[in-house]
Protein backbone atom coordinates (compact mmCIF):
# COMPACT_ATOMS: atom_id res chain seq x y z
CA UNK A 1 0.00 0.00 0.00
CA UNK A 2 2.88 2.41 0.29
CA UNK A 3 3.03 3.00 -3.47
CA UNK A 4 -0.67 4.04 -3.24
CA UNK A 5 -0.27 6.05 -0.26
CA UNK A 6 2.72 7.91 -1.83
CA UNK A 7 1.07 8.64 -5.19
CA UNK A 8 -2.13 9.90 -3.35
CA UNK A 9 0.07 12.48 -1.17
CA UNK A 10 2.26 13.49 -3.39
CA UNK A 11 -0.42 14.12 -6.49
CA UNK A 12 -2.64 16.15 -3.76
CA UNK A 13 0.47 18.49 -3.01
CA UNK A 14 1.15 18.86 -6.63
CA UNK A 15 -2.87 19.78 -7.50
CA UNK A 16 -3.63 21.78 -4.51
CA UNK A 17 -2.12 25.10 -5.63
CA UNK A 18 -4.10 27.84 -7.33
CA UNK A 19 -3.03 27.38 -11.23
CA UNK A 20 -5.15 27.96 -14.35
CA UNK A 21 -6.11 24.75 -14.87
CA UNK A 22 -7.83 24.44 -11.11
CA UNK A 23 -9.00 28.12 -12.08
CA UNK A 24 -10.04 27.30 -15.59
CA UNK A 25 -12.00 24.45 -14.02
CA UNK A 26 -14.01 26.24 -10.99
CA UNK A 27 -15.34 28.63 -13.46
CA UNK A 28 -17.01 26.61 -15.84
CA UNK A 29 -18.54 25.05 -12.17
CA UNK A 30 -19.30 28.43 -10.88
CA UNK A 31 -20.97 29.95 -14.37
CA UNK A 32 -23.28 26.64 -15.69
CA UNK A 33 -26.39 26.33 -14.44
CA UNK A 34 -26.38 22.40 -14.31
CA UNK A 35 -23.35 20.38 -13.44
CA UNK A 36 -23.23 18.49 -16.44
CA UNK A 37 -22.48 20.98 -18.37
CA UNK A 38 -19.08 21.68 -16.98
CA UNK A 39 -18.75 18.19 -17.77
CA UNK A 40 -16.22 18.83 -21.12
CA UNK A 41 -13.87 20.79 -18.98
CA UNK A 42 -13.59 18.32 -16.06
CA UNK A 43 -13.34 14.78 -18.16
CA UNK A 44 -10.91 16.66 -20.69
CA UNK A 45 -8.77 17.92 -17.45
CA UNK A 46 -8.66 14.42 -15.30
CA UNK A 47 -7.81 12.94 -19.45
CA UNK A 48 -5.11 15.42 -20.41
CA UNK A 49 -3.43 14.65 -16.32
CA UNK A 50 -4.07 10.84 -16.61
CA UNK A 51 -1.63 11.35 -20.39
CA UNK A 52 0.99 13.31 -18.66
CA UNK A 53 0.73 11.11 -15.55
CA UNK A 54 1.08 7.99 -17.43
CA UNK A 55 4.14 9.40 -20.07
CA UNK A 56 6.15 10.27 -16.63
CA UNK A 57 6.05 7.15 -15.44
CA UNK A 58 6.78 5.63 -18.87
CA UNK A 59 10.02 7.91 -18.90
CA UNK A 60 8.62 8.68 -22.22
CA UNK A 61 8.75 12.57 -21.34
CA UNK A 62 11.98 12.66 -19.84
CA UNK A 63 13.24 11.70 -22.96
CA UNK A 64 11.36 14.14 -24.85
CA UNK A 65 12.66 16.73 -22.36
CA UNK A 66 16.19 16.23 -23.33
CA UNK A 67 15.44 18.13 -26.32
CA UNK A 68 16.89 22.07 -25.21
CA UNK A 69 15.08 23.47 -28.10
CA UNK A 70 11.65 21.62 -27.33
CA UNK A 71 11.83 22.44 -23.89
CA UNK A 72 12.46 26.66 -25.03
CA UNK A 73 9.96 25.92 -27.55
CA UNK A 74 6.59 24.59 -25.09
CA UNK A 75 8.14 27.96 -22.75
CA UNK A 76 7.44 30.26 -26.06
CA UNK A 77 3.79 28.98 -26.84
CA UNK A 78 2.97 28.52 -23.08
CA UNK A 79 3.82 32.46 -22.58
CA UNK A 80 1.57 33.44 -25.85
CA UNK A 81 -1.17 31.54 -24.63
CA UNK A 82 -1.10 32.54 -20.65
CA UNK A 83 -1.65 35.65 -22.39
CA UNK A 84 -4.32 34.94 -24.55
CA UNK A 85 -6.26 32.72 -21.79
CA UNK A 86 -5.57 35.45 -18.93
CA UNK A 87 -7.85 38.86 -21.46
CA UNK A 88 -10.33 35.83 -22.33
CA UNK A 89 -11.12 35.70 -18.92
CA UNK A 90 -10.82 39.17 -18.04
CA UNK A 91 -13.10 40.49 -21.06
CA UNK A 92 -15.43 38.02 -19.78
CA UNK A 93 -18.62 38.54 -17.94
CA UNK A 94 -20.41 35.62 -16.79
CA UNK A 95 -24.35 36.07 -16.99
CA UNK A 96 -27.15 34.39 -14.38
CA UNK A 97 -30.65 33.69 -15.68
CA UNK A 98 -33.16 31.49 -15.26
CA UNK A 99 -32.43 29.50 -18.30
CA UNK A 100 -31.02 26.50 -17.11
CA UNK A 101 -29.41 25.53 -20.60
CA UNK A 102 -27.22 28.74 -20.97
CA UNK A 103 -23.47 28.42 -20.54
CA UNK A 104 -20.46 30.50 -21.19
CA UNK A 105 -18.43 28.42 -22.68
CA UNK A 106 -19.58 25.60 -25.06
CA UNK A 107 -18.83 21.98 -24.84
CA UNK A 108 -16.04 22.17 -27.62
CA UNK A 109 -14.41 25.40 -26.56
CA UNK A 110 -14.56 23.86 -23.08
CA UNK A 111 -12.72 20.73 -24.46
CA UNK A 112 -10.33 23.00 -25.99
CA UNK A 113 -9.15 25.31 -23.58
CA UNK A 114 -9.41 22.62 -20.77
CA UNK A 115 -6.66 20.29 -23.09
CA UNK A 116 -4.80 23.98 -23.72
CA UNK A 117 -4.28 24.65 -20.59
CA UNK A 118 -3.64 21.40 -19.29
CA UNK A 119 -1.28 20.31 -22.22
CA UNK A 120 0.41 24.18 -23.14
CA UNK A 121 1.22 24.59 -19.08
CA UNK A 122 4.69 23.90 -18.52
CA UNK A 123 5.08 24.26 -15.23
CA UNK A 124 2.03 21.42 -14.76
CA UNK A 125 4.11 19.25 -17.26
CA UNK A 126 8.05 20.07 -15.99
CA UNK A 127 5.74 19.26 -12.16
CA UNK A 128 5.07 15.73 -13.51
CA UNK A 129 7.95 14.79 -15.00
CA UNK A 130 10.52 16.13 -12.44
CA UNK A 131 8.06 15.07 -9.44
CA UNK A 132 5.81 12.38 -9.97
CA UNK A 133 8.09 10.92 -13.04
CA UNK A 134 11.76 11.19 -10.83
CA UNK A 135 9.14 9.57 -7.78
CA UNK A 136 7.95 6.65 -9.69
CA UNK A 137 11.19 5.16 -9.94
CA UNK A 138 11.60 3.81 -6.58
CA UNK A 139 9.40 1.32 -7.56
CA UNK A 140 9.16 -1.27 -10.18
CA UNK A 141 6.65 -3.65 -11.93
CA UNK A 142 2.77 -3.13 -10.64
CA UNK A 143 3.98 -0.94 -7.82
CA UNK A 144 4.93 1.87 -9.70
CA UNK A 145 1.51 1.39 -11.99
CA UNK A 146 -0.37 1.47 -8.45
CA UNK A 147 1.78 4.88 -7.63
CA UNK A 148 0.61 5.95 -11.40
CA UNK A 149 -3.25 5.15 -10.02
CA UNK A 150 -3.42 7.05 -7.11
CA UNK A 151 -2.14 10.14 -9.01
CA UNK A 152 -4.73 10.10 -11.65
CA UNK A 153 -7.65 9.19 -9.13
CA UNK A 154 -6.49 12.36 -7.09
CA UNK A 155 -6.63 14.31 -10.40
CA UNK A 156 -9.73 13.15 -11.56
CA UNK A 157 -11.38 13.68 -8.23
CA UNK A 158 -10.09 16.69 -7.27
CA UNK A 159 -11.49 18.25 -10.79
CA UNK A 160 -15.13 17.52 -9.91
CA UNK A 161 -14.90 18.67 -6.55
CA UNK A 162 -13.38 21.76 -8.09
CA UNK A 163 -16.40 21.77 -10.14
CA UNK A 164 -18.94 20.87 -7.58
CA UNK A 165 -17.67 24.23 -5.21
CA UNK A 166 -17.32 26.32 -8.43
CA UNK A 167 -21.40 25.33 -8.96
CA UNK A 168 -22.05 26.05 -5.22
CA UNK A 169 -19.85 29.55 -5.33
CA UNK A 170 -22.70 29.68 -8.96
CA UNK A 171 -26.03 29.43 -6.90
CA UNK A 172 -24.77 31.62 -4.33
CA UNK A 173 -23.71 34.77 -6.62
CA UNK A 174 -27.14 35.12 -7.98
CA UNK A 175 -25.97 38.69 -9.99
CA UNK A 176 -23.00 37.38 -11.58
CA UNK A 177 -21.04 39.99 -9.56
CA UNK A 178 -18.74 38.02 -7.63
CA UNK A 179 -18.20 35.47 -10.81
CA UNK A 180 -16.84 38.66 -12.51
CA UNK A 181 -14.55 39.85 -9.42
CA UNK A 182 -13.13 36.24 -9.76
CA UNK A 183 -12.99 36.41 -13.08
CA UNK A 184 -10.61 39.08 -13.28
CA UNK A 185 -8.90 37.75 -10.31
CA UNK A 186 -8.11 34.82 -12.12
CA UNK A 187 -6.66 36.45 -15.26
CA UNK A 188 -4.29 38.62 -13.30
CA UNK A 189 -3.27 35.27 -11.42
CA UNK A 190 -2.72 34.03 -15.19
CA UNK A 191 -0.69 36.86 -16.39
CA UNK A 192 1.66 36.86 -13.39
CA UNK A 193 2.18 33.06 -14.48
CA UNK A 194 2.29 34.22 -18.12
CA UNK A 195 5.36 36.97 -17.03
CA UNK A 196 7.21 34.43 -14.59
CA UNK A 197 7.08 31.92 -17.73
CA UNK A 198 8.44 34.49 -19.95
CA UNK A 199 11.63 35.57 -17.08
CA UNK A 200 12.15 32.25 -17.03
CA UNK A 201 12.83 31.78 -20.45
CA UNK A 202 14.67 34.30 -21.03
CA UNK A 203 16.78 32.71 -18.51
CA UNK A 204 17.51 29.38 -20.47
Amino acid sequence: MEPFFHGIILAFGLILPLGVQNVFVFNQGATHKKFKNALPAIVTAGVCDTILIYLAVAGVSIIVFSFEWLKILLFLIGFFFLAYMGWVMWKNTPEVSTDQEQSRFSARRQVTFAASVSLLNPHAIMDTIGVIGTSSLAYTGYEKWIFALACILVSWLWFFSLAILGRKMGQIDRNGKLLKQMNQVSALIIWVMAIYLLFQLCSI
